[in-house]
């Protein structure tokens, strides 16, 4: 079923918050995975918000959908949804990062309520959304597993292990994504190792494979549910994005895959976010449904 204009606006100005506070979080720690997080924020939000059967009061519920963020550097955003979900106090947005903090840059599954896998280690997400996706089988539970890879760690060999066992087992509850965001720590993808043909590679191990813009929330939405209505083989999803999408500094940008920012900084990312965002509203009125 098609986003509704009222679900769209919804799901844009909940994304907008969340990139406030990648940001404001970014502040807080003094640095952090910014441009890796805004490329992701907006699928992660949209999983939430329409597809994740999760139960924020009860996190251990057996029954709820897991999500595993492979890119688990990625976490500074991930804790903006866990906030604005409930799983964890906002204030402790202010210590991310920071000594004594249970929130660490890469998010530990023992001491964050809601993260389904401690990840940042790369290249390890998928083999463990293959083993929750297995064992909800077993269990005969009905639950979901989603996983989101970034694209630098694709150039993983042990990805491409777990793509080939998925193709295999094809667990009918699993769906991979990967932020297709250009960008990794040290470069662009293609020059640090080409990914291309991407989608092919894919295909080639077995995936029912679609390239989608990230940062289209119907585009996805319809991609998702397709993939969860796909019996024959296994889907991939990749997200075309761009790198610290939102904000102008860091649009694009691999040397933004970390970094800290000053005050200064900070208040023009805000102001390029709430420009960005303004910008989508505007666009969703004028579509007139």
């Amino acid at each position: 079923m098609p986003l509704t204009k009222e679900e769209l606006l919804a799901i844009e100005a909940m994304t907008h918050e969340h990139r406030r506070t990648i940001v404001e979080t970014t502040l807080c720690a003094g640095s952090g995975h910014i441009g890796g997080a805004l490329s992701m924020i907006d699928v992660t939000t949209l999983l939430y918000s329409r597809f994740m059967r999760i139960d924020p009061e009860n996190p251990d519920w057996e029954d709820r959908d897991r999500f595993i963020l492979s890119k688990g550097h990625a976490g500074i955003g991930f804790v903006a949804i866990l906030a604005d979900l409930g799983y964890i106090d906002r204030k402790d947005l202010e210590t991310f990062n920071l000594t004594g903090s249970n929130l660490g840059i890469h998010l530990d599954a023992n001491k964050v309520p809601g993260v389904d896998a401690s990840t940042g280690s790369l290249g390890h997400g998928l083999s463990i959304a293959l083993g929750t996706a297995l064992a909800a089988k077993q269990l005969g539970k009905e639950y979901r597993t989603f996983c989101l890879l970034g694209d630098g760690e694709c150039q993983e060999g042990s990805i491409w292990e777990a793509a080939m066992a998925i193709a295999h087992f094809n667990p009918p509850n699993l769906v991979t994504l990967v932020d297709r965001n250009h960008a990794q720590i040290d470069g662009m993808t293609e020059d640090v190792m080409p990914l291309e043909p991407f989608a092919d590679k894919w295909r080639a191990f077995g995936f029912h494979t679609v390239t989608v813009d990230g940062h289209d929330f119907d585009a996805m939405n319809d991609a998702i549910r397709e993939a969860l209505h796909r019996k024959d083989m296994p889907t991939c999803i990749i997200l075309d994005t761009c790198k610290g999408k939102g904000v102008g500094f860091c649009e694009g940008d691999y040397r933004w895959h970390y970094g800290g920012i000053t005050q200064e900084m900070g208040e023009e990312a805000m102001r390029d976010l709430d420009a960005y965002y303004a910008k989508r509203v505007a666009a969703i009125e004028q579509r007139g449904e």
